[in-house]
């Protein structure tokens, strides 16, 4: 491959793989190259604390695309680390200082998971679970036999847990500063509900109080919370993540809490540089504002506007956000914008299902199902028309 491409993706999550996809399907014909600093072609993500760790899935199953597609396409992936990004100039520097010029860039970098600053936070046996090589580290690190603590109750860490008792191991404890697990972002009804699938699925869960520390005794990793002290041969923090923005803040590029700002349209303040996906800041064209959203089903969406962009066409991000979780054997379907509410309104359907009803400002602004799937698809119809609270 030249030196100079047409398109060229720093990310080889959801968001670049769909732009390029979304590029060559556009009509777009210059040559087009994925740097991914993990050396591997583009792969599902969300199964890695799901199917994956649960043992149902082999990674092989993961690549969202074939390498043949891949060549067929003419879009070459590029292994490496992306350190330096000059907009005016139009290059980008990889590790190694090889230097990549380009006519538009796309930065789809994602986020990384926050560890939390404790005493003990770099211990080994502390992970995280971003990618496969985390599931991997994870498995050769524990046995069946062997607990497992998992820090932060949001959904990646409720899924990780129900995964772990699934697949066989005797103890998992669950460890949160909140007093449900979602609770700021379910609500109080709907956070029960999910306490109740980790209490089923046997998931010992101490909630309420944030981690002091982590430390080592008798040989196992001790977390300590409170009153609550926790060993384990090794603990996994699912703390959220963090936008990676630093290739943005080396082009000189404006950040609102590490992440890009970006229009509908995915263009940041530079003119040759996008991005999409789990880094930027976007403005969605049907809610009006600028939203942060962290969701797969989003960042492929983001890519494919981004693509289409890239190659000459305008258009914009409009879907309501939206994702699906599967905690131990039930799965629910979420859509909100995201950005909060103020009131709430839970339906029981009987035998377990129900849908949880969010408001804002008199508006429905989100709608979480269980079991409810005319309700989730009626909901995100409502969510877009602002349709009013009642």
């Amino acid at each position: 491959m030249s030196d100079g491409v047409d398109f060229v993706i720093v990310g080889g999550g959801p968001a670049g793989l769909s732009a390029a996809r979304a590029y060559r399907a556009a009509g777009g014909e210059g040559e087009v190259a994925i740097l991914t600093d993990e050396n591997r072609v583009p792969y599902n993500r969300p199964p890695l604390t799901k199917e994956l760790l649960r043992g149902e899935l082999d990674e092989a199953e993961l690549l969202i695309e074939e390498e043949a597609w891949l060549v067929e396409k003419r879009i070459g992936v590029i292994g490496g680390r992306a350190v330096d990004l000059d907009a005016e100039r139009r290059t980008v520097t990889l590790s190694g200082l090889r230097e990549l010029g380009y006519r538009t860039c796309l930065l789809a970098t994602g986020a990384e998971p926050v560890r939390l600053a404790l005493p003990g936070a770099d211990d080994p046996a502390v992970g995280v679970i971003r990618s496969i090589d985390h599931v991997r580290d994870l498995l050769r690190r524990v046995s069946p036999q062997d607990a497992v603590i998992v820090i932060g109750s949001g959904f990646i860490g409720c899924e990780i847990a129900a995964s772990l008792r699934r697949r066989g191991h005797a103890e998992v404890t669950l460890i949160s500063d909140e007093t449900a697990p979602n609770a700021a972002r379910l609500g109080d009804d709907a956070a029960q509900r999910v306490l109740e699938w980790l209490h089923e699925a046997g998931v010992t869960v101490r909630l309420g109080t944030g981690v002091e520390r982590i430390g080592r005794r008798d040989g196992m990793v001790e977390v300590v919370a409170g009153e609550t002290r926790a060993s384990a041969s090794a603990v996994v923090m699912a703390t959220g993540v963090a936008p990676r923005g630093e290739l943005a803040m080396l082009a000189g590029l404006p950040l609102a809490g590490g992440a890009i700002p970006v229009g509908a349209d995915m263009r940041t303040a530079a003119a040759s540089v996008l991005a999409a996906g789990d880094v930027c800041f976007a403005v969605n064209a049907t809610a009006g504002r600028a939203l942060r959203v962290e969701h797969w089903g989003d960042a492929l969406g983001q890519g494919e506007v981004a693509g289409q962009v890239a190659a000459g066409h305008e258009t914009e991000w409009s879907a309501v956000p939206g994702f699906w979780s599967t905690i131990g054997s039930h799965t629910v379907k979420f859509a909100a914008w995201g950005d909060g509410f103020d009131v709430t309104r839970p339906d029981d359907h009987g035998d377990g299902a129900f849908t949880a009803w969010y408001g804002r400002d008199g508006r429905i602004v989100g709608v979480l199902a269980h079991e409810a799937d005319d309700d989730y698809e009626r909901g995100r119809s409502l969510i877009e028309a602002g349709a009013p609270w009642r």
